[in-house]
């Protein structure tokens, strides 16, 4: 059946209403108010009031006199008009103003547009004026009141200036996924051909900064296509059902503009499950049920495409994770050695580099960073280089900035005793060396005790390749690395401080999982004990339900303890037979405060007195680079003399030296001759 509308009046229907009112108020109630304020009076009054000089201003018209009084001129007084041939001397010899209106005759055309058309004319165009106003402020003439219903999703026009997928780097398989989908849109028929029909959905899934927003601008940029951009958040209001009408509004328009693409990021804020709790959201899943019925509904729309992102892909509703709806989830991870070289290179293109910035060490250095991390990381080592006036970025900076990443930025104001900083260099230094000699740990790339955030000290240990896998033996070693430093302060200090709190936390909750989660206790077995809860994306535990009875438990606190006592007793062995070295590295810290390079390798290796005789070519290299970045003049090295060449040397000015004092001695000796002479001769005479 056809639907009935009712009919709706033309809007001049509404403008003669408003005009009938206006009128009928000039002609009846304006007069009324004006009448009034006038008293009428008799014709002989106006002469007694002429004789006693009481008349004010009059105002002589056809059919009627007005005037009023000379002492209070408010009042207001009218009377009939008289055929009285003396009354204008009388009110001249009375003293009185008087005036009759001089009539011009008017064209009746020039009178009716003037007093009807005119009014009309400025009366309509105010009033289109201000509804065209009140219609942009309500979001257009087809949103619902105050603009809740309408859609505000950002449409992208094909722009020469936007992101392509040759900006992002480091997702080659997300990349591919879309470029599909960019090339569907381009090329139909070859897909039609063979019977294929493109995914109505793809889901961005990955953790954040991994670069899902920024394929998203790719695509826009690729695909020639409108593209319609909304954040999840955006369809949540106060009342129930504009979420509904802005998904409704949202689709409508992406129909007009098919074939299109719509982009809504951090879908998980309406695409949450639905659960039938009584504290539910009501208006977000009205909100989700319209964006199911949009996607795969009664309706086809074949040709608008949806592209999603999330970083909570746990929590998102079945119904819109079936086929149909995303029929393709692309997950966007953190990128490999070789993605994060490629991204450091995107993001270094316009940034001067020195020549000892190797991007393949850095995407070794940085292993677990995302594109978000990796382009801070520029960013910061950037304005690091500015800071310091140097027209380009020196590694230096970009490990600093690193750091600054990772512990956060340096606490220079931060001060502490001399005991404090001993325990600390002991502590670090037991970090260290037991992470240099076990064999699955990572190499040790710097150690400093320099406050950074939070911590008072760190040690910073980085992995030479990805690892995706984690075998016992290493967690078993980076367990003894963790207890490291509370052994190093057992030996070498009168007490034990609360400096390795987080140490302790994180080794305990490495040994539990062990235990509970992977499978590694021979004690119990390869069995999970506990149903996590977690959020994949996030790394966050919401709860931990026990379903082990209180024995079991007990079983798994014994074992837990086992293991913390193995790595402790690991320690122990390691550092107890390295005394000295443990010593060496404490004082070193104590004076340098920060050791990294080739000479935290030296103090590791136990050979730190060689490290001392070449120490000064590597600094001087070193404060050479730093001056040619800062564009100041460089001093030329003399190259290094050999050994012989040292001795050499050393005896030639020793030589010197002992000719300059037999020469000094023997002028001392004339001296004392030429004295002696002549006191002689002043005795003989």
């Amino acid at each position: 059946m056809k639907e009935v509308k009712s009919p709706k009046k033309p809007l001049i229907f509404y403008y003669g209403i408003a005009l009938l009112v206006i009128v009928l108020f000039n002609v009846i109630v304006s007069p009324l108010l004006v009448k009034a304020r006038v008293t009428e009076v008799d014709y002989g009054t106006f002469m007694s009031m002429i004789e006693q000089k009481k008349i004010g201003n009059v105002e002589v018209e056809d059919d009627q006199i007005i005037f009023t009084d000379k002492d209070d001129a408010k009042k207001i007084y009218k009377t009939g008009a008289m055929n009285d041939p003396t009354l204008t001397q009388r009110l001249y010899d009375s003293g009185a103003k008087f005036s009759k209106d001089i009539e011009t005759t008017t064209s009746p055309l020039v009178s009716f547009l003037l007093t009807f058309v005119l009014p009309l004319i400025i009366f309509i165009g105010l009033g289109q004026y201000m509804g065209k106003k009140l219609m942009e402020q309500a979001g257009g003439k087809n949103s619902m009141a105050f603009g809740f219903g309408k859609s505000n999703a950002k449409v992208y026009v094909p722009s020469t200036q936007g992101i392509h997928f040759s900006d992002v780097a480091g997702e080659d398989e997300a990349k591919e996924s879309l470029s599909e989908i960019v090339d569907y849109l381009h090329n139909p028929k070859k897909y039609s051909d063979v019977g294929a029909s493109m995914p109505k959905g793809v889901l961005l899934v990955g953790p954040p900064g991994t670069g899902k927003t920024m394929l998203a601008k790719a695509v826009a940029g690729e695909a020639n296509v409108p593209f319609f951009s909304m954040s999840g958040s955006e369809f949540v209001e106060m009342f129930v059902g504009m979420g509904a009408s802005k998904v409704r509004d949202l689709f409508s328009q992406a129909k007009e503009k098919a074939p299109c693409i719509v982009f809504i990021d951090e879908i998980d804020a309406i695409g949450k499950k639905r659960d039938g709790q009584f504290s539910s959201n009501d208006e977000r899943e009205q909100t989700l049920n319209q964006l199911l019925v949009e996607m795969d509904g009664f309706e086809e729309s074949e040709s608008v495409i949806l592209i999603a992102a999330t970083n909570r892909p746990d929590i998102l509703d079945p119904a819109l994770l079936r086929p149909g709806r995303f029929d393709r989830q692309v997950t966007v991870d953190r990128p490999d050695v070789k993605g994060r070289e490629q991204i450091l290179r995107v993001h270094a293109e316009n940034k001067p580099m020195d020549e000892d910035v190797k991007f393949e060490k850095l995407a070794q250095m940085t292993v677990g960073f995302t594109g978000a991390d990796l382009a801070n990381l520029l960013n910061e080592s950037a304005l690091l280089a500015a800071r310091r006036h140097r027209s380009v970025i020196s590694m230096d900076e970009v490990e600093e900035s690193m750091e600054r990443v990772i512990a956060g930025p340096q606490r220079k104001g931060r001060v502490m005793t001399e005991a404090e900083r001993t325990t600390i260099a002991y502590h670090e230094s037991g970090h260290a060396l037991v992470g240099h000699i076990l064999e699955h740990s990572d190499p040790v790339h710097k150690i400093s005790i320099v406050s950074r955030g939070q911590a008072l000290g760190y040690t910073l240990q980085l992995p030479q390749e990805d690892h995706f896998l984690k075998t016992k033996n290493e967690m078993l070693d980076e367990l003894a690395v963790f207890l490291g430093g509370r052994v190093a302060e057992e030996l070498t200090c009168d007490d034990i401080t609360s400096g390795a709190s987080n140490d302790l936390e994180r080794a305990t909750k490495m040994a539990r999982e062990m235990v509970t989660r992977l499978g590694m206790s021979e004690e119990l077995g390869t069995q999970v004990f506990g149903e996590a809860q977690h959020q994949v994306f996030l790394g966050r535990d919401y709860a931990d339900h026990q379903d082990y009875s209180e024995e079991t438990a007990r079983r798994i606190d014994i074992e837990v303890q086992r293991i913390m006592r193995e790595a402790h007793r690991r320690a122990v062995e390691i550092l107890d037979a390295r005394r000295d070295q443990l010593d060496l590295m404490a004082k070193v810290l104590l004076e340098r405060e920060t050791v990294e390079g080739d000479a935290v390798n030296a103090l590791l290796d136990n050979e730190w007195d060689a490290y001392l005789e070449r120490e000064g070519d590597i600094l001087a290299a070193k404060e050479e680079r730093n001056a040619k970045a800062a564009g100041m003049p460089t001093k030329k090295r003399a190259p290094r003399m050999s050994e012989e060449e040292l001795a050499a040397d050393a005896a030639a000015f020793a030589q010197a030296a002992m000719q300059e004092d037999a020469e000094a001695a023997s002028d001392d000796a004339g001296d004392d001759c030429a004295v002696n002479a002549g006191a002689d001769t002043d005795a003989d005479k």
